[in-house]
């Protein structure tokens, strides 16, 4: 396991999870361009397919610090609140939603041709206890597509 990069609050580091998933991808556009990508969570449906129906608390399209958002992956409406926004470094949101609580943190590394992006989460609960295995593969994959949805999103970073 990679050495983590997100700042976990208490009950939700990766030592103590039923369900921890690292990613990272290399992307050819600035921090910058990958934060405004990143933050504008209600178009995430349009190019990560595991989102839909991303609403934000008090209207607006972009994630600020301390947004409340709501939105379906995994076929699940998740209820989120966003923890940590530093902007163009690092982005980090709590949720629950069918009995379980998680966490995820996004970290963009300036690179000499763009950015290093990383983003990390651990779930806790019962379903994330049952059906680890297979909910930390789907995870792995999804948030692999996420990133690259990500690098080539419409419009480009």
């Amino acid at each position: 396991m990679p050495k983590s990069l997100v700042r976990w609050p208490p009950g939700m580091e990766p030592e103590i999870a039923p369900v921890y998933t690292w990613n990272e991808l290399e992307v050819r556009a600035s921090p910058a361009a990958v934060w405004r990508r990143l933050v504008r969570a209600t178009e995430w449906p349009d190019w990560y397919r595991n989102s839909s129906n991303v609403v934000i608390d008090g209207g607006g399209a972009d994630l600020t610090p301390g947004a409340c958002f709501h939105w379906t992956t995994f076929h699940v409406r998740v209820h989120t609140t966003v923890e940590e926004f530093v902007p163009e470094e690092r982005l980090a949101w709590s949720g629950k939603g069918l009995g379980a609580r998680g966490y995820h943190g996004w970290v963009i590394e300036p690179l000499a041709t763009g950015c290093r992006v990383v983003t990390e989460e651990t779930q806790h609960g019962l379903l994330p206890s049952l059906g680890r295995l297979y909910l930390r593969r789907g995870l792995l994959r999804e948030h692999q597509a996420w990133l690259e949805g990500l690098a080539r999103a419409p419009g480009g970073v």
